[in-house]
């Protein structure tokens, strides 16, 4: 795979990191309503996707699932699998057919303890796209409970 093919949500990794990674990835595809993962859940891998959507959502007892977030074309699915316990914070479902690359969570870990420059790498790319999300979900809060008016959404 050339570093021109390789999802653009990899380019904050070094080059020789983005290869590696790709090297532990295979393409999946699934149809549209497909649980990926539930809440609470083992998080034993995760996903860049290539072409269509997911909802992530959160469960709310007596109700149905609140969709938090919509990710959709090379956006990363899943980052629990990089924390302990290592089980989903929220679950996800495709929204339409979606095709992905697919990483195995324990072998990705394993090579982020062998290698510690590239555990760095790994750990500030997750790290980055958990605080763009934070900051997305705090924006989307603030448009809908703050004050017309009451401040930026810094």
């Amino acid at each position: 795979m050339s570093l021109s093919s390789l999802p653009s949500t990899l380019r904050s990794l070094p080059p020789a990191d983005q290869l590696r990674l790709m090297d532990t990835a295979r393409e999946v595809s699934f149809p549209m309503g497909s649980r990926l993962f539930e809440e609470g859940g083992h998080a034993d891998r995760f996903w860049i996707i290539r072409s269509g959507s997911v909802a992530l959502d959160l469960r709310v007892p007596g109700r149905r699932a609140a969709v938090i977030e919509t990710l959709g074309h090379d956006q990363l699915v899943g980052w629990s699998w990089m924390f302990s316990p290592h089980t989903w914070h929220l679950g996800g479902e495709t929204t339409s057919p979606l095709r992905a690359y697919e990483f195995p969570a324990a072998a990705v870990r394993g090579m982020c303890q062998e290698d510690a420059e590239f555990g760095r790498h790994i750990a500030e790319w997750v790290g980055g796209v958990v605080a763009l999300r934070l900051h997305a979900t705090r924006t989307r809060l603030l448009d809908l409970y703050a004050p017309y008016g009451s401040g930026s959404s810094l």
